[in-house]
């Protein structure tokens, strides 16, 4: 099917499908990698989050899911409607803390998404 990814099934703390079977991309890769993805930028309703995909240079598929400032932000607005106690996100120091003016750009949008 179209912009389906199966993952293998990795046994991971009695998850028969899990982080265990795919790989951790620092969110500076994703970003440079997003625009010569074959895909663009795809957006999952269901998930409310984003998601690319691309072949590497030996023809092999690859699927790429993270977060971004809208999904974020729509996941801190679900937590405030709820009365929730907070929201965190995965590995704030994978952002790109270079001095580069677009990672500034999107490392602080990152982070002011987190405050609806």
């Amino acid at each position: 099917q179209d912009h389906v990814c199966s993952l293998p099934k990795v046994p991971f703390r009695g998850a028969p499908c899990s982080d265990a079977a795919g790989t951790q991309v620092p969110y500076a890769t994703v970003m440079k990698q997003v625009n010569s993805s074959l895909s663009g930028v795809l957006w999952d309703e269901v998930q409310k989050a984003p998601f690319y995909e691309y072949k590497d240079s030996v023809g092999q598929f690859h699927q790429v899911w993270f977060d971004d400032p809208h999904s974020i932000s729509l996941k801190a607005a679900y937590v405030k409607s709820r009365g929730l106690r907070g929201i965190g996100m995965w590995n704030g120091n994978s952002l790109d803390y270079s001095r580069e003016a677009v990672a500034e750009q999107q490392t602080q949008a990152m982070w002011q998404a987190l405050t609806p």
